[in-house]
């Protein structure tokens, strides 16, 4: 059964002007994924983030608020994130974003701290390989649309192939952990107990993130 999350992102708003951001999560598919429509409520623009199932849920949501799709972005190239770029492209126009690396289709290839403009928001593009070597985060504004690197209470698994432990380390330990606390994280599944979360809140309280060095943490992720 396909569930819509229905929660409203609004951002603080400078004092010389307003500035609003949309952040839709949508429940889609038989794997708990979830999908994404951010837009800066202003200038309409739009993109969706990782349509993996059921597109045309999507697409609906969009046209429902009258948002234009003018990107895809796919946090990674597995099939359950990216599944339907040819649907929304077809329906839109879409420009396909992914990381250079990544093996499908893209018009926007990218790489870590490249930038897209979607109306007045800035996407800025983290680079997170190690759940594969393609994956990334995409910040916005104080949110941080993860993937499949962070989850809540967990992370991405890197026994898939071209997943990598040490390279998980140094994504979440050295980039995910050094943004600040009140930055927001959106996953790309609905495995823990909140379909949302906060850098701060899986600090302290994310077992995959407890302090630990590269070669344990190597080890930690090899245990069954």
């Amino acid at each position: 059964m396909i569930k819509l999350c229905t929660e409203r992102y609004i951002l603080l708003y400078p004092q010389t002007y307003r500035l609003a951001m949309l952040l839709v999560q949508i429940a889609v598919g038989p794997m708990k994924n979830f999908s994404y429509l951010v837009s800066d409520e202003v200038s309409g623009s739009a993109a969706v983030f990782d349509p993996g199932f059921d597109a045309d849920t999507i697409l609906s949501e969009a046209m429902n608020r009258g948002l234009r799709i003018e990107y895809v972005f796919n946090t990674h190239s597995h099939s359950d994130h990216c599944s339907g770029n040819d649907d929304v492209r077809r329906s839109t126009n879409a420009k396909i974003v992914a990381h250079v690396s990544a093996p499908i289709y893209k018009d926007v290839p990218v790489v870590d701290g490249s930038k897209i403009v979607i109306g007045k928001l800035e996407a800025v593009i983290i680079h997170t390989p190690g759940h594969s070597k393609d994956s990334m985060c995409v910040l916005i504004e104080d949110k941080l649309i993860t993937g499949d690197t962070l989850f809540v209470g967990e992370c991405g698994r890197t026994d898939l192939k071209g997943g990598n432990s040490g390279d998980m380390y140094e994504s979440l330990f050295k980039k995910i952990l050094s943004l600040p606390d009140n930055v927001e994280i959106y996953p790309g599944h609905d495995y823990g107990q909140s379909p949302h979360s906060t850098i701060g809140f899986e600090r302290g309280n994310n077992y995959t993130l407890k302090p630990m060095t590269r070669e344990e943490f190597i080890v930690f992720m090899s245990e069954p």
